[in-house]
């Protein structure tokens, strides 16, 4: 387990994190009464951690005024029973202003989402990380993906940003992030053994055995948002190195769920609304560009989700 201390705060990052869903009403606008009631069933599965309005809660959709509605209603539900953080990102005075927004609500920490649009080089990725970092004390997790890849050094150099406690790693590449863990783990640097690596690939289940195996165990689980009986029985089997349970969860859901995502570009986002509408959350549609899944990617979800449930009986069935 990775404890980071920052400026007195000491923020967890292990286990399987929960990102939750925002849900939309009829008139477009947050239900912050659905939002509750999803963030309340998210902590009764137990996970390490939320964050709110990320990737799977739309934050690119928010407006400043909806972000910190958003939040400021997770900090207040959640009440400290377990760590909060917030999605920020955009071009860096963007990135700073949710930022503040985000620590004026109260949140244990940040995921700072890849800058808007630009591609630079690494050097030029951390150099925007110290900009935002600069304005909060937050702890902040910085998320590689699309435009905001590292290399070995500019991983190193994070270390030296006192309030940036990780990688959240979106790209899947493991030998690039083999080379990412070593380098810091290596470096000497007084806080190399406590800076945290996360696997935060859309499916991360699938690929949870080969991160744990270089040293990245903790991961997000956008299934754990729709059936987080499911996320949280397949932890549990790469925790316990329960082979058996792991085959059967990944062959009877997480591989055809992955497969039916994979149909449709944003389908990551769109596919766990729909799983959650299915499980009777009212937490409307997605935003655009995004768009919603189709009545007949809907029913083979449903089929596969049964598929998922009726294979976790069995196993559980068979061990009782």
């Amino acid at each position: 387990m990775n404890t980071v201390k920052c400026d007195e705060r000491t923020t967890r990052l292990s286990g399987l994190l929960s990102f939750p869903l925002t849900p939309f009403d009829d008139a477009d606008e947050v239900d912050l009464d659905v939002f509750a009631s999803h963030l309340e069933a998210q902590i009764a599965a137990g996970p390490s951690g939320l964050f709110v309005a990320c990737g799977t809660g739309e934050f690119p959709a928010l407006g400043l005024d909806e972000y910190r509605q958003v939040v400021a209603t997770a900090v207040k539900q959640v009440a400290g029973r377990i760590p909060v953080f917030a999605g920020a990102g955009g071009g860096p005075r963007v990135a700073r202003e949710f930022a503040l927004t985000a620590q004026e609500c109260g949140v244990d920490g940040l995921l700072l989402l890849p800058p808007y649009l630009l591609t630079s080089t690494p050097q030029g990725l951390v150099h925007h990380i110290r900009y935002v970092a600069a304005a909060t004390p937050l702890p902040i997790t910085v998320y590689q993906r699309a435009n905001a890849v590292f290399d070995p050094a500019a991983a190193v150099e994070l270390l030296d940003i006192p309030n940036v406690v990780g990688i959240k790693d979106g790209r899947g590449d493991v030998d690039a992030m083999l080379r990412l863990v070593t380098a810091v783990r290596t470096s000497g640097h007084p806080r190399a053994t406590e800076f945290g690596f996360l696997n935060g690939l859309p499916t991360a289940e699938l690929s949870a055995r080969a991160y744990a195996a270089i040293g990245v165990e903790s991961y997000s689980s956008a299934v754990h948002c729709s059936a987080p009986d499911i996320a949280t029985a397949f932890h549990r089997a790469v925790r316990d190195d329960d082979e058996e349970a792991q085959r059967t969860l990944l062959t009877e859901f997480y591989l055809p769920f992955a497969a039916l995502r994979d149909r449709v570009p944003g389908y990551a986002v769109s596919l766990v609304k729909a799983g959650a509408q299915l499980a009777g959350l009212a937490v409307g549609p997605v935003r655009p560009p995004l768009v919603k899944a189709t009545p007949e990617h809907v029913a083979q979800l449903a089929s596969i989700v049964d598929r998922g449930r009726t294979a976790l009986r069995r196993l559980e069935e068979s061990r009782a």
